[in-house]
């Protein structure tokens, strides 16, 4: 099953259930990718699994991004909203690598590359991220090449 169709059956369920959080954030998912497909190919069209994994993820970052803000102006209740709201979206994306996982692949993704610096971060960047494919954010990603990169 596709993840758009997922999305479907999940809110048809979470409106039956009367689940007011759920049922909001899956239609404001279901806008963000008819608004993805309109962007790639036309008011018709179908995004991708790939496409609306991105979706996803991206709708999962704004989450983040209002919890921080969130927390910085004191205000805990929306804070909490917003984590319950980023819970949900989660459980759409795939399983995120561990940081033991996400560790062993940099190292070897630097070797492959033969990366001995700092500068040459974009070439082991762009060789990971087909490598983890939407499993870790380019955040995580950055800060463990960062890491790594320094300490060779």
């Amino acid at each position: 099953m596709t993840l758009q169709k997922q999305v479907d059956a999940d809110l048809k369920e979470a409106m039956r259930a009367k689940e007011t959080i759920k049922t909001a954030v899956l239609r404001m998912l279901k806008s963000a990718f008819k608004y993805g497909a309109i962007e790639k190919s036309g008011a018709d069209a179908e995004l991708s699994q790939e496409d609306a994994i991105q979706v996803v993820r991206k709708q999962a970052k704004q989450r983040r991004d209002s919890i921080e803000s969130f927390e910085k102006g004191g205000r805990t209740d929306l804070a909490e909203k917003e984590r319950k709201e980023l819970e949900i979206l989660n459980s759409y994306l795939p399983q995120a690598m561990n940081p033991d996982e996400l560790a062993k692949i940099v190292r070897e993704t630097i070797a492959e590359v033969g990366a001995t610096s700092k500068a040459q971060m974009g070439a082991v960047m762009k060789a990971l991220q087909a490598k983890v494919a939407g499993r870790a954010d380019g955040k995580t990603l950055s800060t463990e090449v960062a890491k790594q990169l320094s300490l060779g």
